[in-house]
């Protein structure tokens, strides 16, 4: 990688994002020998401009950046590093120096929802209706939207099965509350079975 420190007085800016999530996580600077180094430890370091030295992220707070992945703009003078955080980026102790806890969409907000339409015992709510049955009547309503989905799979109308597979999801996230666990956790799980 042939990267343009020249334009920068010897400074390029490295956008940090999480390997998994995508989500922006920080902006730092480098220098070539914080570059080299970034690349041999396979831990993200900058170039402090406040110090004037290296340091590595993580050095005191034990969040380090596992490098995954290093990509130059199409001018070579910005660096894009995926990385695998070990805890939260940002010194105010948050996910991200932007200050978004979560980049990972809409599947999560929707969680959120549901979690709060069953604590807050919302009488009127179907959510907290359907969790207030029990594991049986809410695991029951999962599998009935799981046939409905095979059924739809089999014909052409793709409007009825992507409603029918919301459903499915829908009711899915409620069994997770129900079983206690969230949908995190069972990304975790899949995360584990990719390594």
């Amino acid at each position: 990688m042939n990267i343009d420190f020249n334009k920068g007085d010897g400074l390029v800016p490295v956008i940090i994002q999480d390997n998994n999530t995508l989500q922006v996580l920080m902006l730092g600077y480098m220098n070539r020998e914080a570059y080299e180094k970034t690349k041999k430890e396979g831990k993200v370091t900058f170039f402090s401009r406040s110090r004037q030295k290296l340091w590595t992220k993580g050095e005191t707070s034990g969040n380090y950046l596992y490098v995954k992945d290093i990509q130059i703009d199409c001018d070579s003078d910005t660096i894009l590093i995926k990385a695998d955080p070990t805890g939260s980026t940002c010194h105010t102790g948050s996910t991200s120096c932007f200050k978004e806890e979560t980049a990972k969409g809409f599947i999560y907000e929707l969680d959120e929802v549901i979690d709060q339409r069953i604590n807050d015992d919302d009488p009127k709510s179907y959510t907290n209706k359907l969790f207030k049955k029990g594991i049986n009547k809410v695991a029951q309503k999962v599998g009935e939207e799981a046939v409905e989905v095979i059924i739809e799979a089999k014909d052409n109308n793709d409007d009825l099965f992507k409603n029918e597979a919301a459903d499915l999801m829908y009711h899915f996230l409620i069994l997770l509350k129900a079983k206690g666990f969230k949908f995190k956790d069972i990304e975790e799980v899949l995360k584990g079975r990719h390594k």
